[in-house]
């Protein structure tokens, strides 16, 4: 049968691509459409079907823009209501792509509307099952979500459902099925999620703690929720977007994409509220970067990170980026809701450079001047790092202040006195540096390569505890 995975890995997304007879399928696009436009067109298909597991929480779903672009039909599972047409089936209904037959199986848990889809090739063989948000590699979706956007939808409520999901619909198919998820480690839309982005539904029978033969409701509904952490705030908006409907991405891209010279990226900075985004690498922006901007590197989990920084995903943005990538940078906002983009600063930071205006520098330190200074002088230690990655394991004396925590928790950290942060390997840190420069701190470091350098040194760190949760 073929099915294709198609993954970004920023995201930890997949989405997927069906084609048979000149006849094709896209399940949970992205919000950019045309790597799907032209997979299509290379074996010369129509796309018949944009075919959605949920209302997406961590990510602006592109189905809006491929029906406009191909007239293709949207479909969803039971109970979904959105703003725009699209078809709502029926659980157990049957679509055909080519010679293909794709049944629907509605599955709430993740969400009420959740259903994944069995996949049937042309010899009426069960072949896969795409489960959205329903089943991971390794863990199930988290049933916390939607309470954020309907208050009755708890988590006790969700979870119950998931098991009924689980052992009704999915675990009585054939083992030999090849599970295709929606996610991979590294989202926030489950908490233990394996780097393998498929498996054998029968494997995970044997290995996912959710799947349990023995387990009670009462217990899974425990086991599920033990772990999870606050959601990421923009969570709840993407899934007013998904529901309500966006502007194209075409539309987004013609607004942002306007060059601003330095003297009209300072005009407009100082007359707008926008907040100056400088995706450029840790290394580059801590050298030099523009006072009071903000640095979220485009080399890294940035849209995540984007969600988790900035609270308002209608927030206008200024961009500061390497040349070329303004358009990369735009549409990668764009994936999580962010589509106020209002200029980017042309020729990108060396043209700031040149026009000699003011510039700002962030302290680094390497892993072994850290050590010294650590002995000498037991300074205050800021670790950004994930609860679930300090528990695991950290230096010594060290306090820990996640990054997505780091704005209610300023009042922990002294203007008075010095402190060092670090994270995983730096790249969250510098985030959280230019967080603090940007709102008056100065008088600290951030460690080059953060904890994975610190442990090549002789400092103590407390004893490893494998961690439980990923998030």
């Amino acid at each position: 049968m073929k099915i294709e995975q198609i993954y970004t890995g920023c995201l930890a997304h997949a989405a997927y691509y069906i084609e048979n007879n000149g006849e094709a399928a896209i399940f949970d696009p992205l919000r950019e459409v045309q790597p799907y436009l032209d997979r299509a067109k290379k074996d010369n298909a129509k796309i018949k079907y944009v075919f959605e597991t949920h209302f997406h929480a961590d990510f602006v779903s592109g189905h809006l823009d491929l029906q406009k672009k191909t007239g293709a039909t949207i479909v969803f599972g039971p109970t979904a209501n959105p703003n725009y047409n699209a078809l709502i089936a029926t659980d157990n209904q049957i679509f055909k792509i080519g010679d293909y037959k794709i049944k629907l199986l509605h599955t709430p848990g993740h969400t009420m509307e959740s259903s994944s889809f069995l996949l049937i090739d042309e010899n009426n063989n069960e072949k896969g099952i795409i489960t959205g948000d329903t089943l991971f590699i390794g863990d199930v979706g988290r049933p916390d979500l939607a309470q954020h956007v309907a208050s009755e939808l708890t988590e006790e409520l969700l979870a119950g459902h998931l098991f009924d999901s689980l052992r009704n619909k999915i675990m009585p198919l054939s083992d030999k099925l090849t599970v295709y998820p929606n996610h991979g480690a590294g989202s926030a839309c489950g908490k233990m999620m394996s780097k393998e982005t498929t498996d054998t539904l029968g494997h995970q029978k044997k290995v996912n703690y959710a799947l349990r033969a023995d387990m009670t409701k009462e217990e899974f509904i425990k086991e599920v929720l033990t772990g999870l952490s606050k959601p990421p705030a923009y969570f709840p908006q993407n899934v007013l977007m998904n529901i309500k409907g966006y502007d194209s991405l075409d539309s987004v891209l013609a607004r942002a994409k306007k060059p601003l010279n330095p003297i009209n990226f300072e005009v407009v900075a100082n007359e707008t509220a926008a907040l100056l985004l400088d995706t450029r690498d840790a290394t580059d922006y801590a050298q030099a970067h523009i006072p009071n901007s903000i640095n979220i590197g485009i080399n890294g989990n940035f849209a995540q990170w984007v969600g988790e920084m900035i609270p308002d995903v209608k927030q206008e943005i200024l961009l500061i980026t390497y040349p070329n990538r303004e358009e990369e940078s735009i549409t990668r906002l764009s994936r999580v809701g962010y589509d106020n983009t209002i200029g980017f600063l042309e020729g990108g930071f060396p043209s700031w450079k040149k026009s000699h205006k003011q510039i700002d520098r962030i302290n680094r330190i390497t892993n072994k001047e850290f050590e010294v200074g650590y002995k000498a002088e037991m300074p205050l230690i800021v670790d950004i790092r994930k609860r679930s990655e300090y528990n695991s394991e950290h230096v010594l004396g060290a306090i820990n202040v996640p990054l997505n925590e780091i704005n209610q928790r300023l009042a922990e950290l002294p203007k008075e006195k010095p402190f060092i942060l670090y994270c995983a390997g730096g790249y969250r840190s510098m985030i959280a540096a230019s967080i603090l420069k940007q709102r008056g701190w100065d008088d600290f470091a951030d460690v080059i390569g953060g904890f994975a350098d610190i442990k090549k040194t002789s400092l103590k760190t407390s004893t490893y505890i494998s961690p439980t949760t990923q998030l």
